[in-house]
């Protein structure tokens, strides 16, 4: 490691920064962030506005008393446009044994300006030592995703709540621990929200706990973990799932997600496949409350979306019922994910202005009582869950109703992930269409003209390329 990365206090410090031009102005908006005092000693001219962006913020002077600035000067950064003054600058600030940041000239720097990201007390930086900064800056607009705006107020929080909390935990490891509770859980979440009054009752809800006055409680967060592929994954579940203290996980979820989850977090497996629940709903919904109640971070993370035929609402109505608080993260829906990956647009202004979902099989395991009719009108895409099994029903039931059967249809099994599997055909091969392709499910059946649209792209490929 050729850089040592170190914070340093700005509240009682001087800084200078040499020139008047662009370069310099962006290195003192980045300054005028600090409570540093900030001297300027500009070229021969300065840019226009630039005194006026930062009037009262710094002090402007001429080169003649660059010596008296770099004297109190805790470092500098020389960012001249004249070459002659740059080297003047750089054995000016030698003189004075000032370590200096030259722009664009890294074999005289004495250190680097990193790439930062300020949110309140919490600040990260990425430095490259000047090799790759356009990259630094990737890496920072990165963890930008991971860091919402409501952060800085949450550790400005958290700075404010510090004395407490040391008066009421007499030791580091009880504090250590209150801390990773509070930032971690309901308190963060609160804040992170807006919700900082709710916020701060939290933590004081939460040091009385740990004071040994109370028991902490929940939440418990109902998380979509979408389709399947990672990139897919929202902020906030990605969020959550680093959080955790144990995750309920659906088999759906895929391998590369289950990666994501914090390292030391508990995993347990209540996934369930058709006729086989290992898990049964009821037990999950105790599994659930006895974690919440023993004061964990609890997350049920299920395959897509929650709320669409993920039982999503049996856990929320569950947990309220046990007076533990639930909250739901959305997650990328497999319909959605799968038909997007396929380049299968489920809505189309000349094929199908409506788009319907149901789900293949009834919670008694059968083909589910639904509206046959409404589902064979044209101009319309009907998304099947779980019909794997009961394709052959499906398709019999949908053409007696009125449906064509050349009507297009396309099922995806593992959509968004490297083994994904799609097949095209017609509503009357649809059977036959699942065996041919060995999809064994769960899949999706995408029934409707807007599915010919991948296999027609497909066709024209292959022509052109033969040609």
């Amino acid at each position: 490691m050729r850089l040592f990365p170190a914070f340093f206090y700005t509240d009682d410090a001087h800084v200078v920064v040499f020139g008047g031009g662009e370069e310099a102005r962006r290195k003192v908006r980045l300054l005028a962030k600090t409570t540093a005092t900030i001297t300027v000693i500009i070229d021969s001219e300065i840019e226009p506005g630039f005194a006026e962006e930062f009037a009262g913020r710094i002090i402007i002077a001429p080169r003649d008393m660059a010596g008296q600035a770099l004297d109190r000067s805790a470092f500098a950064i020389i960012a001249c446009r004249v070459e002659a003054n740059t080297e003047q600058s750089v054995m000016w600030a030698r003189e004075y044994g000032v370590p200096i940041n030259v722009v664009d000239h890294p074999e005289l720097c004495d250190f680097t300006v990193p790439s930062i990201l300020e949110r309140g007390e919490l600040v990260a930086a990425v430095g490259s030592g000047g090799a790759a900064p356009v990259l630094a800056k990737r890496v920072r607009t990165q963890l930008e995703t991971l860091m919402p705006q409501t952060m800085g107020p949450l550790s400005e929080l958290a700075r404010d709540f510090r004395p407490a909390v040391y008066e009421a935990l007499d030791t580091q490891m009880a504090r250590r621990q209150y801390w990773e509770a509070a930032l971690n859980g309901q308190p963060a979440e609160l804040a992170l929200q807006g919700d900082l009054e709710g916020a701060r009752r939290a933590l004081e809800a939460l040091l009385r706990a740990h004071a040994g006055d109370t028991n902490t409680v929940g939440p418990v967060h109902i998380v979509g973990a979408g389709p399947g592929d990672p990139e897919l994954l929202t902020l906030k579940a990605f969020r959550l799932i680093q959080n955790a203290d144990i995750v309920f996980h659906d088999r759906l979820v895929s391998d590369e997600i289950m990666d994501l989850v914090r390292r030391d977090a508990e995993r347990v497996s209540v996934g369930k496949a058709k006729a086989n629940h290992t898990v049964p709903q009821k037990d999950i919904h105790t599994l659930m409350i006895k974690a919440a109640r023993e004061g964990k971070r609890v997350v049920r993370l299920k395959g897509g979306d929650p709320f669409i035929f993920g039982r999503g609402g049996e856990e929320v109505e569950a947990l309220r019922e046990a007076d533990i608080e639930a909250t739901v993260v959305p997650g990328i829906s497999s319909a959605l994910g799968c038909a997007a990956s396929a380049g299968l647009p489920l809505t189309h202004r000349d094929h199908a202005q409506t788009l319907t979902f149901v789900t293949g099989h009834a919670k008694s395991g059968d083909v589910p009582d639904l509206d046959w009719q409404a589902l064979a009108k044209p101009a319309q895409t009907v998304v099947v869950f779980m019909g794997v099994g009961t394709a052959p029903i499906i398709s019999e039931k949908l053409i007696h109703a009125g449906r064509a059967i050349s009507t297009p249809v396309a099922v995806i099994e593992n959509g968004t992930r490297p083994n994904e599997i799609r097949a095209y055909g017609t509503l009357a091969e649809l059977p036959q269409l699942i065996e041919r392709a060995g999809i064994k499910g769960p899949a999706l059946l995408i029934i409707g003209e807007v599915s010919a649209i991948p296999a027609e792209a497909l066709a024209r490929l292959s022509m052109e390329t033969a040609a």
